[in-house]
């Protein structure tokens, strides 16, 4: 039986990692969209834009609405190619990151995930949970790749709620026991 690693391009772990967004980032284009909730807008946008500042690459935010679904995804593509931009960047939840990863898929960019919380596997598979508008499970797009990068900021994570942290422990269990 062969044994076989599927995995992110590349991934970085360690405290501060979120203010060297932009550095990797410039590696993979010129203009990054970047997807992140309101919330997490107020917690970590001075972080991510600060090292954007230095990086010589540019930075577009733009807020998620909540749900991976296929009208959100078609609206990110929109904002996505109007910006100009060719990255695609995920900050935040699972949601968050399977929209990102659908995204970059549709658009053929590369796509940068950073977790900020420890709570799913989102970050590193190549797979984007598609639901309704209204949170219906709908289906599952099977991407043919994992993400560029997985970028996990450990002074960001460990601020996270522990009940999350928790939730990813039973969710880790869980795949493991499959």
């Amino acid at each position: 039986m062969a044994n076989i690693l599927i995995s992110p391009g590349k991934y970085v772990q360690g405290p501060g990692e979120l203010g060297r967004l932009g550095q990797y980032a410039k590696t993979y284009g010129k203009k990054a969209l970047i997807l992140i909730t309101e919330s997490g807008f107020r917690r970590v946008s001075q972080l991510i834009q600060a090292g954007f500042a230095e990086s010589g690459c540019e930075a577009v935010f733009d807020y998620f609405n909540g749900e991976c679904s296929k009208s959100e995804i078609r609206r990110l593509e929109d904002v996505l190619k109007s910006n100009g931009c060719d990255i695609m960047v995920g900050v935040g939840g699972g949601k968050t990151l399977d929209t990102a990863k659908a995204v970059a898929y549709y658009q053929k960019t590369p796509v940068l995930i950073c977790p900020t919380i420890a709570s799913t596997d989102a970050p590193c598979s190549a797979l984007s949970v598609v639901y309704t508008d209204e949170g219906v499970f709908e289906e599952y797009l099977f991407l043919p790749a994992n993400p560029n990068l997985v970028l996990m900021d450990t002074s960001v994570i460990a601020k996270s709620p522990a009940r999350l942290t928790v939730s990813g422990m039973g969710d880790a269990l869980a795949t493991n026991f499959e």
